[in-house]
């Protein structure tokens, strides 16, 4: 179930840049890409695969994707899950079953995309692009050259850009905390991965009294939230960034927020203590090992 793992190492582009491909039925490779898959799937494509399937977020994720560990923090993602062979359990004879809904990173092939954040700055760089040659694609030298901005268009990548954007800032300023926040606690893991990819659960989880408890929300949004993925996608990521970064943008009942606050304030000072416990450790270990 574990997606192949491809090894190649690209270069950086930026949208001017013009390049030479094009993939179409009647190429030789045509589904070769689709048979070694290591797709990393984000919010957006999860409800336009769950909607396209006709399936609610837990059976999608259960059936279709397999999770994984972003980063060292052990922040989830999800993959898409593929056969023994490593083939997208998508790809046809006659190519992608699900292409009008096809995920981010396939509507990208054979373009990766970057998204970096100087250090010290609160604005993330999406310009640059990597271009992705792998030994089996033959589209590489197809008599088509055209600019990544104009290739972006025919793939209809600049919505998804535009649905993915608050999700890679997400991932951004998670990586750019590094250890002034420190490894999130479980809940708030659980939380990120039902927010992120589990959306109708997280619907249930927002509808739910205990939320109501903390959270002062107008019945007009209720509803919204009820019926519309996208939005409450987007109030997902309000929600983890008000709780993991303290950004508070989504109303809370009296006190909650003073409560939580103070809470943060605790844990982030037990981890400070540890980190400085650690790296003592370490020190006089250091020590012991040179006498």
């Amino acid at each position: 179930d574990i997606p192949f793992k491809s090894d190649v190492v690209p270069n950086m582009l930026d949208a001017d840049t013009t390049i030479q491909f094009n993939c179409h039925k009647g190429i030789s490779c045509f589904n070769a890409c689709c048979k070694q898959a290591d797709i990393t799937l984000t919010p957006y494509d999860i409800i336009r695969l769950k909607q396209r399937l006709g399936m609610d977020s837990g059976e999608f994720l259960k059936k279709h994707t397999v999770p994984f560990e972003m980063d060292g923090d052990k922040v989830p993602g999800v993959k898409m899950k593929t056969d023994d062979d490593g083939a997208c359990l998508f790809v046809t004879d006659e190519g992608c079953s699900v292409y009008e809904d096809r995920p981010t990173s396939c509507r990208y092939y054979p373009l990766g995309h970057l998204a970096m954040r100087a250090k010290d700055t609160s604005e993330d760089d999406q310009s640059h692009f990597v271009m992705v040659r792998e030994d089996h694609c033959k589209g590489h030298y197809e008599d088509r050259h055209i600019k990544i901005k104009d290739y972006l268009v025919d793939q209809d990548i600049p919505m998804y850009r535009e649905m993915n954007r608050e999700w890679l800032q997400l991932i951004l300023k998670k990586k750019s905390a590094g250890p002034t926040v420190g490894t999130p606690p479980e809940t708030s893991l659980q939380l990120w991965f039902m927010a992120c990819f589990d959306i109708d659960r997280f619907r249930r989880f927002v509808q739910s009294e205990s939320f109501k408890t903390s959270y002062t929300l107008g019945d007009t949004t209720y509803e919204t939230l009820e019926k519309d993925d996208v939005a409450l996608m987007r109030f997902g990521y309000d929600l983890l960034k008000q709780v993991l970064f303290g950004e508070k943008s989504i109303p809370e009942k009296e006190g909650v927020w003073e409560e939580r606050l103070q809470e943060r304030m605790e844990i982030w000072e037990a981890r400070r203590q540890a980190e400085i416990a650690r790296r003592q450790h370490m020190e006089d270990e250091k020590y012991k090992a040179d006498m």
